[in-house]
């Protein structure tokens, strides 16, 4: 990582490691998601259940898992012709781009969106009145990005380095 003023390191090198696991795990747990919803490994989708047998990727947690406030809102997302293929291409954009440590920008913003929508679909949360693994999440990868965790152990160097990310710097 960048050192400060003094010319000492922000970042640790174990640090900086540490930073680069998290990065990485974190993009595996979204594509597990995509590959269980795709495929119905049978975990979180049951098998013969998953997109390509005809299933809704989305209609379980959507249809049944949400309350509080937002419920009716998320409720009635439920079979919208854009709503699936925009939440598995987000699934396997996201766990792609933190698991290559590329697009960490874009990474950050569109994942910890999509975790404060899981949040607020099931508000007030069930062991906190505020916070939950959600909110933690969306702050781990936005402070991935802010880090550059993606230049440890990923393409983000190369990925920067890039004619067309350099000349526009969001796709950092």
């Amino acid at each position: 990582m960048e050192p400060d003023g003094d010319r000492h390191p922000i970042i640790t090198t174990a640090g900086g490691r540490a930073l680069a696991v998290l990065r990485i795990l974190f993009g595996l747990t979204f594509l597990w998601a995509f590959f269980d919803k795709l495929f119905g490994f049978g975990y979180a989708t049951p098998s013969g259940k998953g997109w390509i047998d005809g299933g809704d990727p989305t209609a379980g947690f959507l249809g049944k898992g949400t309350s509080g406030p937002f419920a009716d809102f998320y409720q009635g997302l439920v079979g919208d012709w854009w709503v699936t293929p925009l939440f598995m291409v987000g699934l396997a954009g996201i766990g792609l781009a933190l698991t290559l440590g590329i697009g960490m920008r874009i990474a950050a913003v569109s994942g910890a969106l999509l975790y404060v929508l899981m949040w607020t679909a099931n508000l007030p949360p069930e062991n906190n009145p505020v916070l939950d693994d959600h909110i933690i999440g969306a702050v781990t990868i936005v402070t991935l990005a802010l880090v550059a965790a993606g230049n440890v152990w990923g393409f983000g160097k190369q990925w920067s380095s890039l004619d067309f990310v350099r000349k526009y710097p969001w796709l950092r």
